[in-house]
């Protein structure tokens, strides 16, 4: 494992620090004081300055117009938009194209990463399952018709799934496999209504009703749906990191202002030591998620699978992204709560980061069956 990023990481991560310098994290109302949605859609004007940049395609080779780079050049930009709470589903839409690339066939990638790559076709996928708490490629099965595929169920909290042109649907079959179906807007026997995250966006729900879809927008190859929920799952994890890290700071920046008898409050043993605390958890989140993004990058073996990696890597962002703004809001006072100061979205954004494909518990329980299965010498 060697934590040392090559050039071309660093050159995409200091490119979204130039696309994100400009964005504000309270340009949309605040969700505290929006019974909906804070928005219509996402941010387009942020998402076309993202493929001007050449970020969307970051993880798409050459011959699609991509940058050919991997998990771990993804989190660092994932890390960047974080900080300023980026209304745009570049994790969703990167890894579904990633998976589509990896696993999909030759008319699937040519119809959609290009399009992709360049922005002009966005991608999310429904990973959340029934309830958010079931696994995702149960809540939908899939059945062969012929040539067709005949798909059946419900996805909830799909994120951006008004703005998406496609859908990634895991879905099992009779025999126990899982196929990811590439489900285009308003396809026939398809449904979608609105849910709200915490964060005050716009999710939607997606009922499938014997929805039928061509073979050639079906990937039914093995590992296709693990390796893209682990894919996910990371990038989840930066997302977490770079608004934990954000938060720190902007405690930090605070405490050495605000005055009690005095002396700023930041020299204040109590206020120093929490803070302390949390940025331990934010080294810990750091170099879990690293790891877990190196697995996924290099396909290393390890004494276990990569999903163990990426399963404490998500253990210690939900419980830690957690801790960081709870402890920011209470080393903020009253002044935390404001809604005319942003601290308070960063907390609505992190709680959902924190359920987001599973909280910690789901984790630690995934963790244990794979030691179970994969006992340690």
């Amino acid at each position: 494992m060697d934590f040392t990023f090559t050039e071309e990481q660093q050159a995409a991560a200091e490119a979204a620090k130039g696309v994100f310098a400009g964005v504000a994290p309270d340009a949309v109302p605040s969700p505290a004081l929006t019974p909906g949605a804070v928005a219509d859609a996402c941010d387009r004007a942020l998402w076309a300055k993202l493929a001007d940049a050449d970020l969307l395609s970051l993880l798409l080779d050459s011959r699609y117009g991509g940058a050919g780079l991997d998990a771990i050049a993804l989190c660092l930009v994932l890390r960047e938009s974080a900080r300023v709470l980026a209304r745009v589903p570049l994790l969703e839409s990167s890894a579904a194209a990633a998976a589509v690339q990896a696993f999909g066939g030759e008319e699937a990638k040519s119809a959609l990463l290009p399009r992709a790559g360049r922005g002009e076709l966005v991608l999310t996928v429904a990973a959340h399952g029934r309830t958010g708490h079931d696994p995702a490629e149960l809540a939908v099965t899939a059945r062969q018709d012929g040539a067709a595929w005949v798909l059946d169920g419900v996805q909830t909290a799909v994120p951006w799934a008004y703005d998406a042109d496609v859908t990634v649907v895991p879905a099992h079959t009779a025999t126990g496999r899982t196929v990811l179906a590439l489900v285009p807007r308003g396809h026939e026997g398809t449904v979608l209504a609105e849910q709200f995250s915490t964060s005050g966006e716009r999710l939607g729900e997606l009922r499938l009703e014997s929805a039928r879809l061509a073979a050639r927008d079906v990937i039914d190859a093995d590992g296709a749906w693990e390796w893209l929920r682990d894919l996910l799952t990371t990038g989840t994890c930066a997302l977490a990191l770079g608004l934990g890290e954000r938060v720190l700071r902007m405690t930090g920046e605070y405490t050495s202002e605000r005055e009690q008898f005095g002396f700023p409050i930041a020299t204040f043993q109590a206020v120093a030591v929490q803070a302390a605390d949390r940025y331990i958890d934010l080294r810990a989140m750091e170099a879990t998620m690293w790891q877990a993004a190196w697995r996924i990058a290099s396909g290393a073996p390890g004494a276990l699978p990569a999903a163990g990696d990426v399963a404490v890597a998500k253990i210690w962002a939900a419980e830690g992204v957690r801790r960081v703004v709870q402890t920011a809001q209470h080393l903020h006072g009253g002044f935390g709560a404001d809604v005319d100061y942003p601290l308070h979205r960063y907390h609505a954004w992190a709680k959902y980061l924190e359920l987001s494909l599973g909280p910690a518990a789901a984790h630690e329980e995934a963790l244990g069956d794979l030691l179970a299965a994969h006992p340690l010498a």
